[in-house]
């Protein structure tokens, strides 16, 4: 009580146990109001850009019959992910660059940490998904329809979100469990695990293998999954004689394979390492690469070099309607 009267700041006090936690600080990037307001604007317009791009491709991929295959159901579902991925740390980060109170309630770090980790995780799924995906329309074409029909596309899309609740709602629980005595101030820009298990004055040591195993675990399946697809397709390539065939094949499965290559290489960098370097600046820029910044590119990833997509841009009636009326 002494401490509440001589005036200083109530977020800052050094915490007992956890029943006394009733919010974070996140710290963020930097003190300096000029740089803040300089990240503002630039992570504003990403994250216009990503909500443009993304809800753009979903609604392209509702109104046009000829994108109506999974593998555009498949690349629809994947823009809605990035759109909520981002939401879920984007907004908060913005008003803590301009606002002096930079606190997050328990339960929003917590709802915020869920739903980071469900869409992330569902997004490692869904990446496997559309590698498989490719594999059977590239493999054997002629059957792809009935080999990725309704009753196999939806089903991998379920199983991919099913798969990100559950992964999150174990490592919130068991994170959220934990004490937090020490500080309360999360060197982050949003609740990840590695800062919060940093800050946490309980034994951590279960929290870090249930991220080191659980996180391997869907690393590797996934990345195997990717890999055994896409060791199929250049066979596949490989039997293809013409030039104009082989390039139409790669263009295809280009811009996923340098999606999933960014996206896992990020998430490996972050939750593979010990936990002796976490809550780093460097580990800030990678997160908000994975988290900000990928969702803005896979909408230039998977449209620019896709003739179907550009076709289908065209054919927009919004557009059309523009061009007749700048004709009349």
């Amino acid at each position: 009580m002494d401490k509440l009267s001589s005036g200083l700041d109530i977020h800052r006090i050094p915490l007992k146990n956890k029943t006394e936690v009733t919010m974070f600080i996140l710290t963020g990037f930097t003190d300096d109001f000029g740089l803040q307001v300089f990240l503002f604007l630039l992570f504003l317009a990403i994250y216009l850009f990503t909500l443009i791009g993304n809800l753009g491709l979903v609604v392209l991929v509702i109104e046009d019959s000829r994108l109506h295959n999974p593998m555009y159901y498949f690349l629809s579902v994947l823009s809605f992910l990035d759109v909520c991925y981002s939401t879920v740390v984007t907004p908060k980060m913005l008003v803590n660059f301009l606002a002096k109170n930079k606190s997050i309630s328990f339960t929003g770090c917590a709802t915020q940490m869920l739903l980071f980790v469900a869409f992330g995780t569902t997004e490692c799924f869904l990446l496997a998904a559309m590698a498989y995906d490719r594999y059977v329309a590239i493999y054997n074409p002629l059957l792809y329809s009935v080999s990725m029909s309704p009753r196999v596309y939806v089903p991998l899309i379920t199983v991919s979100y099913v798969a990100g609740i559950l992964h999150a709602t174990i490592h919130t629980v068991a994170t959220f469990s934990l004490s937090f005595c020490g500080s309360n101030e999360i060197q982050h820009v949003f609740c990840d695990m590695p800062p919060l298990l940093a800050i946490s004055c309980s034994d951590t040591h279960i929290n870090q293998l249930l991220l080191f195993y659980f996180v391997g675990f869907i690393e590797i399946v996934t990345i195997l999954i990717v890999l055994i697809s896409y060791g199929f397709i250049l066979l596949a390539i490989l039997k293809i004689h013409s030039a104009e065939g082989r390039h139409k094949v790669f263009s295809t499965c280009g811009s996923h394979l340098t999606g999933v290559t960014i996206y896992h290489g990020t998430i490996l960098f972050s939750y593979m390492r010990p936990s002796s370097s976490y809550a780093s600046d460097h580990d800030m820029i990678v997160s908000i690469f994975y988290t900000i910044v990928i969702p803005m590119l896979n909408p230039i990833i998977y449209s620019l070099r896709n003739k179907d997509v550009k076709g289908a841009i065209k054919r927009l009636p919004v557009r059309n309607w523009f061009i007749y009326k700048l004709h009349l």
